[in-house]
């Protein structure tokens, strides 16, 4: 008798620490997959731009619709690299988010070149608002074939032209112009059909190359003309409005496949709530910088586009031939564009 208890007291005590171990496992287990998630988002302009603060925007929603799992750490002014070595490192897996220029990451999504040929938008609502419709999402969804997620489409940028000395009354004045351009073939090849000498340049060598002479001058957004103290050693703008860059918030496919649905959902719903911010501050920035520059003693002028128009015409039906899918996906843009210009523009 006493034998048969000890042996059910026996068997009792090893399923008890069988099931308590089964339990403190899934406890591990469990605290486990609830652990705060940290990653990283780098962008390439300065802590004062509106990349940052949105990007911080971002990851405060972020964090909150998360219930802090994820934790999104934010590298500006090229921390992480460039905008091509931080395409590539989202696309190996080796950084989970960027916001970067669409003008560079043409270079891996062809078709996103349609978005730089010039004189495409006329102004930063019609861009942002043509963004948000069906062709804007069949662009973004591109970069699934590139091992990316498309977020989002932030607040596009207009680009325009500044010079150190020489002024530019007239289309005739930009002949033979050293333009320093962004290193794409809307860029390049919109510029030269304006007359201008467009010279792909490192952006962080702009400052050195305008302070020496070895350009006239080049092609920014208002922001970024404040910000970068080219106010030093520029004393035109002018309102050209040639380009708007369109900006994208991405991350890495290896990345977002490591998240659940539920993340998944949570990083969509944040990255619509950082556009809305980031519509709102760019116009905010762009405001303030041109009242800047007045201030410093900067020539600001509006330029009669007409012309510059005209004279981009050839350009860009050659440059539409080049793209994939060129010709098609302009005239769903325009269309877009024509459809979203009788809508309400976008909100701040």
């Amino acid at each position: 008798m006493r034998s048969n208890k000890k042996r059910f007291f026996a068997c009792a005590a090893a399923v008890c620490t069988i099931l308590t171990a089964n339990l403190i496992a899934d406890a591990y287990a469990g605290e486990g997959s609830g652990d705060k998630l940290v990653m990283k988002l780098g962008h390439t302009l300065s802590p004062e731009n509106h990349y940052q603060l949105t990007a911080l925007e971002f990851a405060k929603v972020v964090k909150q619709k998360t219930n802090g799992k994820i934790e999104i750490l934010v590298f500006p002014q090229a921390q992480l690299g460039g905008e091509v070595q931080m395409t590539q490192a989202l696309r190996t897996g080796t950084q989970d988010f960027m916001i970067g220029a669409q003008a560079v990451v043409e270079n891996t999504v062809k078709e996103w070149q349609v978005l730089s040929v010039p004189y495409l938008f006329d102004s930063v609502d019609d861009a942002n608002n043509t963004l948000r419709s069906p062709v804007g999402k069949k662009l973004l969804d591109l970069l699934q074939d590139h091992n990316m997620i498309g977020l989002t489409w932030l607040s596009a940028l207009e680009r325009d032209v500044f010079t150190a000395k020489r002024t530019v009354s007239s289309l005739e004045d930009l002949k033979g112009l050293k333009l320093r351009v962004m290193q794409s073939p809307g860029y390049i090849d919109g510029y030269r059909a304006l007359g201008a000498n467009p010279t792909p340049l490192a952006y962080n060598q702009l400052y050195l190359a305008l302070q020496q002479g070895v350009v006239d001058g080049a092609e920014t957004s208002p922001d970024q003309f404040v910000q970068d103290k080219f106010t030093e050693v520029a004393k035109h703008f002018y309102l050209t409005r040639t380009h708007y860059v369109c900006v994208v918030l991405a991350i890495g496919k290896a990345s977002w496949n490591k998240l659940t649905p539920d993340l998944q959902k949570a990083l969509r719903e944040a990255a619509a709530e950082a556009t809305r911010y980031d519509i709102k501050e760019y116009k905010k920035k762009y405001e303030e910088s041109l009242a800047t520059m007045k201030s410093k003693g900067i020539d600001v002028k509006e330029v009669d586009i007409r012309p510059w128009i005209a004279a981009t015409q050839q350009a860009r039906d050659e440059m539409l031939a080049k793209i994939p899918n060129g010709p098609g996906l302009y005239k769903e843009l325009v269309a877009a564009k024509d459809a979203g210009q009788s809508r309400p523009k976008t909100k701040n």
